[in-house]
């Protein structure tokens, strides 16, 4: 049964009158009418007598009254606190990062539990190779990424920063001491890219598989996570890409991290899943966005 039939019912029965019913309903008197008939289809009797100037209950509507009264009552308590307790930020929020735990990541725990000391931010871990599994799963609340996404499921936030990119290299590749190095070179140098179940424009963004221009760009095997990847590359099996913050964190005396010129940006940001967004995820999107905001004005 419509809840909402039974909510125009009751509401009804209080007034005697569809235009204050409607009022109260944010609903037009036609909407009213219409909700009312369909109850009393599936009851099977009239629970109004209805004339132009009156509304009065019938004999069958009264006793509907008295035996639904309880139980609406309940359940509409139960949605109201169940509604306030969505616009609590209070609890847990899991809150999925990808491999490196840069000042994006942790700065925005402090801003966000600093503004909402009720609520703690649980960091979890998310696999390169599967940014959005957890999410859908239920398993985080809300992950940084990178942006833009393009899952129609996922809604994201503001972006956190804008950074370049660095090319993680061996000490021994002939590359490595460059001081930088044009997108145009990946072409001489196989990328680590990552395994599925990362989407193909995901896998793409992590390694692309040609320069800006077009020249493809040879593939040196696939990894689940970051630490793979760094050790393929310590390896010299291949180059790999990071964004510079990931890259300062990661620094190594087997590893060279070298400027690329000429690469879009690495942008990240929030994603959660539309159908699950709380109060506390939207208030962790703006944390995070007042902590970016923060760093950018340092920096400048």
């Amino acid at each position: 049964m419509d809840f909402r039939e039974l909510e125009c019912f009751v509401v009804l029965s209080e007034e005697l009158h569809f235009a204050r019913t409607a009022e109260r309903l944010y609903l037009s008197p036609g909407r009213v009418s219409q909700l009312v008939r369909s109850l009393e289809t599936r009851i099977g009797g009239r629970l109004f007598d209805r004339t132009s100037r009156h509304v009065h209950l019938t004999p069958l509507g009264e006793r509907f009254l008295a035996n639904l009264r309880p139980s609406y009552d309940g359940l509409a308590n139960a949605l109201s606190r169940a509604k306030a307790a969505a616009r609590e930020v209070t609890g847990v929020l899991r809150v999925g990062f990808l491999a490196t735990p840069t000042d994006a990541v942790t700065g925005s725990v402090r801003a966000f539990e600093g503004r909402h000391p009720e609520c703690e931010a649980e960091l979890v871990e998310i696999p390169l190779s599967d940014p959005f599994s957890r999410l859908r799963a239920g398993q985080v609340d809300v992950a940084f990424t990178l942006l833009p996404v393009d899952e129609p499921d996922l809604a994201t936030g503001a972006v956190l920063n804008r950074v370049s990119y660095r090319l993680g290299l061996s000490t021994r590749h002939p590359l490595a001491a460059r001081a930088r190095i044009d997108a145009e070179d990946l072409a001489s140098v196989p990328l680590i890219g990552v395994e599925g179940p990362a989407p193909r424009w995901w896998r793409e963004r992590v390694a692309p598989s040609v320069t800006p221009s077009g020249r493809p760009i040879p593939r040196a095997g696939a990894v689940a996570t970051t630490q793979e990847g760094l050790t393929q590359v310590a390896l010299d099996r291949g180059g790999m890409l990071f964004c510079t913050p990931t890259a300062a964190h990661h620094e190594r005396p087997d590893i060279s991290f070298v400027p690329v010129t000429g690469l879009p940006p690495s942008i990240l940001g929030l994603a959660w899943v539309k159908a699950a967004e709380t109060a506390a995820v939207r208030a962790f999107d703006e944390a995070a966005a007042g902590h970016a905001l923060g760093v950018e004005a340092l920096v400048a």
